[in-house]
């Protein structure tokens, strides 16, 4: 299979704009990660940040996330100062879909589900609001997977009738600004995505090797 470059693909997008700032729907699932997404899109696109995690356990961790997300953008300089929308939190809706896949490893379908729950919401709400493009925070991060959230991205764009803005955050040195631009602005960064299951798993490593960043 040819890996597809995801990164250039939205280069392309943003190519063929000619200077229009159309309107994009962000799902974002944390400050560090929105941090350097916002950075390269917020001079381009007209940005909503969708908080949408019914993933993240306990309400505390959720709670404290949303307020560094809040904080982060009044703070960022930003050419088209970016709005911010709280999802539903539904913390009954990611148990559900998670059932049956509890022992799952991290990376394995239960992310996959997971990835297609918050990504299906962020559609949904695209269509409803008349945006653009929509796309995720989630592939800066160098420990999720990229090509299944392209795939799945572009997938639900065909069954909502919004366009996906492809992506793969993390290259041309985006991880590693977000680990910059979480220092500049003292970001609270986790070291779990944000699920009970992830949360044991980071535990488990730390216990094996010390500390360490995975969202």
């Amino acid at each position: 299979m040819n890996k597809i470059n995801y990164r250039k693909q939205m280069l392309d997008v943003i190519a063929g704009l000619e200077g229009r700032v159309p309107t994009l729907l962000l799902h974002d699932c944390c400050a560090p990660c929105l941090s350097s997404v916002l950075e390269q899109l917020a001079p381009l696109f007209r940005v909503t940040v969708f908080f949408y995690n019914p993933n993240i356990l306990p309400e505390d961790e959720y709670r404290k996330r949303v307020a560094e997300v809040k904080r982060l953008l009044d703070e960022l300089p930003q050419k088209y100062p970016a709005q911010f929308i709280e999802g539903r939190y539904n913390v009954r809706q990611f148990l559900e879909m998670a059932r049956g896949m509890e022992q799952e490893p991290e990376g394995g379908e239960r992310c996959m589900g997971c990835y297609r729950l918050r990504l299906a919401e962020t559609a949904k709400y695209a269509r409803a609001g008349g945006y653009d493009f929509f796309t995720t925070t989630l592939t800066v991060s160098p420990y999720k997977n990229a090509r299944r959230l392209n795939e799945i991205g572009l997938e639900l764009a065909q069954k909502y009738e919004v366009p996906f803005l492809p992506s793969d955050f993390k290259k041309n040195g985006g991880y590693q600004r977000s680990i910059e631009l979480s220092r500049t602005y003292g970001l609270y960064r986790q070291d779990f995505c944000g699920c009970p299951f992830s949360k044991e798993a980071a535990r488990l490593k730390r216990a094996e090797r010390g500390g360490g960043y995975e969202t």
